[in-house]
């Protein structure tokens, strides 16, 4: 979901590869991030912010290979430095002088953080937006880059980037006041009781699991957030959904769908990446497996995007299909269940 939380705040997580020799490891993450000094790292660690194995360490632990580490500190690299502009192909949907709306692809980092300063959606729009001397792209609101909104990094779909700060404040509000129509469409495990339904939970830092969320009970911790959603198919294990959203809590569709007991298909964050529902049947492993090998992400895709256009008043409304090898996956579901029918019907003849 939208990572619009705290856009100061970046984390990474590393994996230690298979031959790494043990060695400390403010040494080690000193070697793997740019922009961060080894005091910080230290700091980060005494303050319980480095996690290896989902437990918090001392800077003097040695790391061992697949060790999973975590860490999250304030971005506070040298702004005067700005984004280094890259030439990186976007799937532009809509623009004009105050706004452009576009598709981002899957594997693309929408916001630069700790050793990812490259590559990412901002560093793209410096270079595309390079030539129109905008505001939004001087001083220490380099790294902004007239961004609204966030969605995941194997999350597909629409975004809207402003060009201007009056627009980036307008756009803003909208956002905060909820006025922002957002739809997704997810393919997740299980059926639905009801065709059409909310979900709501505060939604928080996962009280062990530092990279993900968690919801908890109402008025306990965490920000309120709804998810409102609609079974578009129903292919008896997996379903495929629309979700709306009423707020954009970092990963709220994944995080409700997860807890609400239907993971979005193929999330390894929340136990999408198993088989949740289905046969022991080794066939049907496999199926599922090659279903995981075509998409290899999480199935989830911000469809639709709808705000009022800050300069013109006018109500805008854009809307994209799903990637094909997201329809790839529909569709070997739709013949799955026909087969799956047909085999029944054959049975009870």
């Amino acid at each position: 979901m939208d990572k619009q939380d705290n856009i100061n705040t970046i984390s990474q997580e590393i994996t230690v590869d298979r031959g790494q020799s043990p060695i400390r490891i403010d040494v080690f993450l000193l070697n793997k991030l740019e922009f961060v000094t080894r005091n910080r790292i230290q700091s980060a660690i005494k303050e319980g912010k480095v996690l290896v194995n989902d437990k918090i360490v001392k800077p003097n632990y040695k790391v061992r290979p697949l060790d999973s580490i975590l860490l999250e500190m304030p971005g506070n690299r040298d702004e005067s430095k700005g984004v280094e502009p890259e030439d990186i192909p976007l799937k532009i949907i809509y623009e004009d002088d105050d706004l452009l709306v576009l598709d981002k692809e899957p594997g693309m980092v929408v916001h630069p953080g700790i050793s990812n300063y490259s590559g990412t959606l901002v560093n793209a729009l410096s270079h595309y937006l390079k030539d129109e001397d905008l505001p939004i792209l001087a001083g220490n609101k380099a790294d902004r880059a007239g961004l609204v909104h966030r969605i995941d990094k194997n999350t597909t779909g629409l975004l809207v980037i402003a060009k201007n700060d009056d627009t980036l404040s307008h756009l803003a509000k909208q956002f905060f006041d909820h006025s922002v129509k957002r739809e997704y469409v997810a393919l997740v495990w299980g059926n639905f009781d009801e065709k059409s339904g909310t979900y709501t939970g505060n939604i928080d830092r996962h009280p062990k699991h530092r990279k993900q969320r968690a919801v908890f009970p109402e008025g306990d911790k965490g920000k309120h957030a709804i998810t409102h959603y609609e079974v578009l198919e129903d292919f008896y294990y997996v379903s495929l959904v629309k979700c709306r959203l009423e707020t954009g809590r970092t990963h709220q569709i994944r995080v409700h769908m997860s807890h609400f007991g239907h993971p979005v298909f193929n999330d390894p964050d929340y136990g999408g990446d198993q088989i949740i529902k289905g046969t022991v049947f080794t066939k049907y492993k496999q199926y599922v497996q090659n279903c995981f090998n075509m998409m290899p992400r999480h199935a989830l895709h911000a469809k639709s995007l709808g705000f009022i256009h800050p300069k013109t008043g006018e109500q805008m409304h854009f809307e994209i299909p799903v990637p094909e090898d997201f329809a790839a996956v529909v569709e070997k579901w739709r013949n799955y269940l026909s087969g799956r029918k047909k085999s029944l019907e054959h049975d009870f003849q």
